[in-house]
């Protein structure tokens, strides 16, 4: 909940994204199996999938630099490609929709980047082979506000895959078109199960063998453990209203393990967590895991040649780091890639022109954070490392079948070892020398005066443009304050 109103975050890089073309379009059947019950856990490692192919009722994402997720709807009879958010729940599109109808109620929405503007909307649409009529969008006809062409970028609006409760459109509209996309479709689909699942791919790694996908009421072939796995309870957030619900969960005590293997123990700040236990939000939008700065603190700090900024909040390691990091859940430890632990996406040169990478689990900053609703988001930095399912439950109404509380099911995708390797040839050119360097990381943080980025420094790409990495909150109503750490001009949004 959120005091009257709703939070929703994206992220994704502002600068320093090549244009791309935009993600596959496919036509599907779906197919509607049950959730089969098998005895054993199984770890499901990247190098035991063979195959790039969808099956029938999964639709393929399209990865951006690690940094954007994007699949396709028809709206209107138009293909749109749309950025796929858990963290909101809203559906809103740029350009022309064939046969829509303004249902004359205005948003307007400002972010760091622009303001968003327009009226509700309906039309027909289609998503991952479910059609629902009359669908309530926000309709942005103008974008000229942007600092950015969020086309030339790939794509030309958002999907909203969170809870019903936290859309604005359904605020709006007093009958059920105002209702979540995936609601929509769950709620004429009354006798199927109420689950979305989703696998996001990993650029830049090389033995990553399939492409990101996305199902409906369907499991991806070959990752149909995710149904053994621990159901894991979303907890309810209580505040004013059920608005602020996300998709959020506790760990288990203790159960983020740092790079020296001991638990980082950090004191929640959501007053009905356990001791040892963090409350935890998954946000496929959001590009940068945010964490408690004692975390960021634990996690970066005593890595040979690592500097915090100050200013931007964040940390900088050197890329030829490799940083181990799990999280527990259910019993279950989920290994995160040390890929993905640190980030050489953004091109990034320290103050004496040595490439560095960002610490990508950064420090939280946002607001509600601090209203003790949740202490983590885990987005895409942790998403890549599991197959997620998550169940609707009872949020959707005229459901048959699915009447118990929603939960969240994660399968481990990244196993140590391999992904120990995966580091050594990517980062370290196939030279394993991390013993040596976690001796001089554990031996105390080393000073940074070679290698630090200082609150004056400017991060400079090698074609010698400013290259800021820049996660933009993209928000629904007034967003979570979650701060990119590499841009602090957040702009609280209007609604008119």
């Amino acid at each position: 909940m959120c005091y009257l109103f709703c939070y929703s975050f994206l992220s994704f890089l502002l600068f320093g994204l090549d244009a791309f073309a935009n993600a596959a379009i496919l036509n599907f059947t779906v197919r509607t199996p049950s959730l089969g019950d098998s005895n054993s856990h199984h770890l499901y490692s990247r190098q035991s999938t063979t195959t790039n192919v969808t099956a029938p009722g999964v639709i393929s994402i399209h990865n951006t630099r690690n940094a954007e997720y994007i699949s396709n709807i028809t709206l209107g009879g138009r293909e749109i490609p749309v950025l796929l958010d858990t963290g909101s729940s809203d559906l809103w599109v740029t350009g022309d929709v064939p046969g829509t109808k303004d249902l004359g109620k205005a948003i307007s929405l400002s972010y760091a980047v622009g303001t968003a503007s327009g009226d509700i909307n309906t039309a027909d649409l289609t998503f991952d082979g479910f059609t629902v009529k009359d669908q309530a969008y926000l309709l942005v006809k103008d974008t000229s506000s942007f600092s950015l062409d969020i086309k030339a970028q790939g794509f030309e609006g958002l999907i909203g895959l969170g809870p019903n409760t936290g859309s604005t459109i359904r605020d709006e509209i007093d009958n059920n078109s105002g209702d979540s996309v995936l609601s929509r479709i769950f709620s004429q689909n009354a006798t199927s199960h109420n689950y979305l699942t989703m696998l996001l791919d990993r650029q830049g790694d090389t033995s990553d063998p399939f492409t990101g996908q996305l199902s409906i009421s369907e499991l991806i072939p070959g990752f149909e453990n995710v149904t053994d796995m621990p159901k894991l309870t979303v907890d309810k957030v209580h505040r004013l209203t059920d608005a602020d619900q996300h998709w959020q969960t506790f760990t288990d005590i203790n159960g983020v393990i740092g790079p020296d293997g001991q638990p980082i123990k950090i004191n929640s700040i959501v007053p009905k967590a356990d001791d040892g236990e963090l409350v935890v939000i998954f946000d496929s939008g959001y590009t940068l895991p945010q964490v408690p700065r004692a975390m960021s603190d634990a996690i970066y700090g005593r890595v040979q040649g690592a500097a915090y900024n100050e200013q931007g909040g964040y940390w900088t390691v050197p890329c030829d780091q490799l940083i181990n990091l799990s999280f527990k859940f259910g019993g279950i430890e989920y290994p995160v890639h040390p890929l993905d632990v640190s980030s050489s996406d953004f091109n990034i040169l320290d103050a004496t022109g040595n490439p560095v990478c960002v610490g990508t689990f950064q420090p939280i900053t946002s607001a509600f954070s601090l209203l003790g609703e949740y202490d983590i988001i885990l987005g895409m930095g942790f998403m890549r490392n599991v197959y997620a399912l998550m169940e609707y439950g009872n949020w959707v109404k005229n459901s048959k079948n699915d009447r118990n509380d929603p939960y969240i099911q994660l399968l481990p995708l990244t196993d140590k070892q391999a992904a120990h390797d995966d580091f050594v040839k990517v980062r370290m050119g196939g030279i394993d020398n991390t013993a040596t360097k976690r001796k001089s990381s554990v031996d105390g943080p080393t000073s940074s005066s070679g290698v630090s980025l200082s609150s004056s420094s400017s991060l400079v790409s090698s074609s010698g443009a400013a290259v800021l990495p820049v996660n933009v909150v993209m928000p629904r109503k007034p967003p979570l304050w979650v701060s990119t750490q590499l841009d602090n001009t957040r702009k609280r949004p209007t609604r008119t």
